[in-house]
């Protein structure tokens, strides 16, 4: 049995052994905490009956509010080895996805998942989520990333899902309007 609830600063020195795998980026400590402070309802872990933690979340809302570019992000869900395949990652995907919609109001949900990591991928798709572009070297300049989407509620025409025509590099990001 699992349960769910907000990340909190004690729970930054307990989940190693959630974050140390090949395929999840651990960030410094001031990450997590701004993420905590700015963003607390995308903040969310798993955790068994003896508080051991499973799994966690961390996202937030960006972009223009009022736009289309205002969205939900998963900056990094991640369960541990001993937890995969029993439906956590989609429970606290789904989390967020319903905090960007009903509460924040969001058009879509994106997330950046490496092009090695085809579990993850394949999870995704089947979720609704679509490649709307590739970012060339967006992790450390060695492996590129999939930008997935997900449109949500205010978008029922899906326009936030349309793929780009081509990849770009991971320098562009900040030069290309949503």
């Amino acid at each position: 049995m699992s349960s769910q609830r907000r990340l909190r600063c004690g729970d930054l020195l307990r989940f190693n052994s959630v974050n140390l795998d090949a395929l999840t980026e651990t960030y410094n400590l001031c990450f997590y905490l701004q993420y905590m402070s700015m963003w607390p309802g995308y903040q969310v872990v798993m955790q068994n009956t003896d508080r051991t933690l499973m799994a966690y979340m961390i996202g937030k809302a960006e972009g223009k509010q009022g736009t289309r570019e205002w969205h939900g992000h998963v900056s990094a869900v991640t369960v541990g080895a001993p937890f995969r395949r029993l439906g956590h990652a989609r429970a606290l995907m789904h989390q967020l996805e319903q905090t960007a919609d009903s509460v924040d109001g969001c058009f879509f949900v994106d997330l950046f998942v490496r092009v090695s990591n085809l579990v993850a991928i394949h999870m995704y798709e089947q979720m609704g989520y679509v490649v709307y572009r590739r970012i060339v070297g967006y992790y450390s300049g060695e492996e590129d990333a999939l930008d997935m989407r997900k449109a949500l509620s205010r978008d029922p025409k899906r326009l936030s899902m349309v793929p780009l025509p081509r990849p770009v590099l991971a320098n562009e990001l900040r030069d290309l309007s949503m």
